[in-house]
């Protein structure tokens, strides 16, 4: 049974995600269908690379992920099918695919080169979904593309550290649903920056100095729980399940008080400086 990943900036009111899936069925009557997020920002090819690369390597090998990101085809945003750690994706020359590789050489990349032979004016539909529905049946990645060896780089999404190493300027790449703010800043690379110096995050008015192991290590277990300070609320900085450098508040409701994003004042892009003792 082929399993095929779904993740899109489509939404969920639309009727764009429920057409995709009915043509993966049509061509896999048994396809697993699994959705990643439909709920991408527009066009936020950083947002959705983040939510692939920490889902895809859940996924058994062989896996197939069709990204349906500021997809459209132009000249300047030519379709590619890569086979990248044991997966397949299909998705748009954007960026997308070389923030999945950072760190890994993807196996077989090609340029799909099948649109004049589909009908089309929505590529993920006809396109991406013939594309995924032939690598499902074992079919060859050369059958459907153009070998190639370079796809587009994106080379602005890296901290910015200046030339004595006591400063260290980040954006935000993510918001979760719990409007927690993660950070282009990855765990080994502020470990290897900081050598063990004390440091001040600063996200506008708001200042860090220390980085907790877990949300709940700003509450003190040891004392007991009626005589403890309030809880709820406290703002803490950590090193995400996928060692991205987080800010988040404790316990708090985005959709009544606010998270750390609202709170913070902090949105996509935004920039963090994180000052270290010299």
């Amino acid at each position: 049974m082929s399993i095929l990943t779904l993740t899109t900036d489509f939404g969920l009111k639309d009727h764009s995600v429920a057409a995709v899936k009915g043509a993966i069925l049509s061509e896999l009557e048994n396809a697993q269908i699994i959705d990643i997020s439909h709920l991408i920002s527009p066009f936020h090819i950083t947002e959705a690379a983040f939510v692939i690369k920490n889902a895809y390597h859940n996924f058994p090998k062989g896996s197939i992920h069709i990204i349906g990101v500021d997809s459209e085809f132009t000249p300047e945003n030519r379709h590619l099918a890569i086979s990248l750690d044991g997966h397949y994706f299909i998705a748009a020359n954007n960026g997308i695919l070389s923030l999945l590789a950072l760190n890994i050489k993807p196996e077989e990349i090609v340029e799909i080169n099948i649109h004049d032979r589909v009908e089309t004016n929505f590529t993920v539909l006809d396109v991406f979904v013939k594309v995924a529905a032939h690598i499902a049946r074992g079919g060859n990645l050369s059958v459907i593309g153009k070998r190639i060896d370079d796809i587009k780089q994106i080379t602005n999404i890296s901290p910015i550290i200046n030339q004595d190493s006591s400063q260290m300027i980040a954006h935000v790449i993510y918001i979760d649903n719990f409007g927690n703010v993660i950070t282009n800043v990855q765990k080994k690379e502020f470990l290897d920056l900081a050598k063990g110096r004390k440091f001040k995050i600063k996200a506008r008015s708001n200042v860090f100095n220390k980085i907790h192991d877990s949300y709940s290590g700003v509450i003190d277990f040891s004392t007991p729980k009626e005589e403890r300070i309030v809880e709820d609320g406290r703002q803490l900085a950590l090193f995400n399940a996928s060692d991205f450098l987080e800010l988040a508040i404790y316990k708090s409701n985005p959709l009544t008080v606010g998270g750390a994003s609202s709170l913070f004042g902090l949105k996509l892009r935004d920039t963090i400086t994180i000052n270290f003792e010299k």
